[in-house]
């Protein structure tokens, strides 16, 4: 059914609120009590995101024996755990225990607060990485302008990694291609990759790509958009992009809580364009190897379950995971539901 607008005219509106007066008044309460709910979300959502500024910075883990088989398989998940006093029974059996999670554009390691907090309660060591010019690294967006400067601190991460430690390598958004450039990287480090919403490119596409069916081809994107920064002045190339509030609510958060949406409007930061509009040299024997698992996302607008379902189809992993109600950003939107997934990936042998 469609909204139905319902014409009355001044004087029933009139008799129905009891007089201009007194609906002003009304009017005035209501609006002064929203003020005030957006501001207290406001100081919640900045406690948050300092706090994760800190949680953040842990890195540390450990290894163990390995479970034994679980099927691959196309799955949809809606529901949290059913029996979460199965966790503790295949803990002990992981072999890779550590995950790394890897924000998308505009978020930073804050974004997966509750991700940590669930993985961590299961007995899982999660880490989280701020890529450069995004969340508390405070290297310039304006001047990251290849997919290798974006990806330092992963590939720094990876690179202090103990030489036969391995991890479960998560990506979300736009963070799939810092996910299969450090697969190209170091595959002998990433036990699996799991692409959440992800732009999970094949050789020689640019992660901007993935996104054309919503916002148009990069040239003209570059030549038309209205969220474009131009960092080193109007005369040079565009240097990032950063959406407006109300299009980051519509697009990354039409399911997620009010709470998370206050913390992502004053934590997001600009986009690097470079590395979005950069082609990824992805090859059969490096990244061709990897074990790639994919997670939809099915009341997404941002990037939409059809643009999902042609990157598994064109790309494909080695499974794909589906929850329902879930926005652009399941770790707010669903973090139950990821966190079963997440489980349920790191058991498949």
């Amino acid at each position: 059914m469609g909204n139905r607008v319902i014409c009355m005219k001044k004087k029933d509106v009139v008799l129905r609120s009891g007089g201009d007066g007194s609906r002003s008044k009304r009017v005035n309460r209501s609006q002064r009590k929203l003020l005030a709910d957006e501001e207290s979300l406001h100081r919640q959502a900045l406690s948050m995101a300092i706090h994760q500024a800190q949680v953040s910075q842990r890195f540390d883990g450990s290894m163990s024996r390995r479970i034994g088989s679980t099927s691959s398989r196309r799955g949809t998940l809606s529901d949290p755990f059913a029996n979460s006093k199965q966790v503790p029974e295949f803990l002990e059996s992981l072999t890779v225990k550590k995950f790394v999670l890897v924000h998308g554009e505009g978020f930073g390691a804050w974004c997966w607060y509750k991700t940590i907090a669930s993985l961590e309660e299961s007995g899982l060591s999660p880490v989280t990485v701020d890529l450069a010019g995004s969340g508390f690294n405070m290297t310039d967006a304006n001047s990251v302008s290849t997919l290798e400067e974006y990806s330092k601190p992963l590939i720094e991460l990876l690179q202090s990694l103990p030489e036969e430690e391995k991890v479960i390598l998560v990506g979300h958004s736009t963070g799939g291609a810092c996910v299969s450039y450090a697969l190209e990287r170091f595959p002998e480090k990433i036990s699996k990759a799991i692409f959440i919403c992800a732009t999970m490119v094949t050789d020689g596409q640019r992660p901007f790509d993935v996104f054309a069916d919503e916002l148009g081809s990069a040239e003209r994107f570059m030549k038309e958009s209205q969220f474009l920064i131009y960092g080193n002045g109007k005369d040079k190339p565009a240097t990032g992009f950063m959406f407006e509030k109300q299009h980051m609510k519509g697009l990354y958060f039409n399911q997620s809580p009010n709470k998370d949406i206050a913390l992502s409007t004053i934590s997001m930061r600009p986009v690097p364009l470079g590395p979005m509009m950069e082609k990824l040299s992805l090859s059969a024997e490096r990244y061709g190897k990897g074990r790639r698992f994919y997670v939809q996302t099915l009341d997404d607008l941002a990037l939409s379950p059809d643009v999902q379902e042609k990157l598994v189809r064109e790309n494909s992993p080695e499974a794909v995971f589906k929850i329902k109600g879930s926005d652009h950003c399941p770790f707010f939107s669903k973090p139950q539901s990821l966190h079963k997934i997440l489980l349920e990936i790191a058991q498949i042998p």
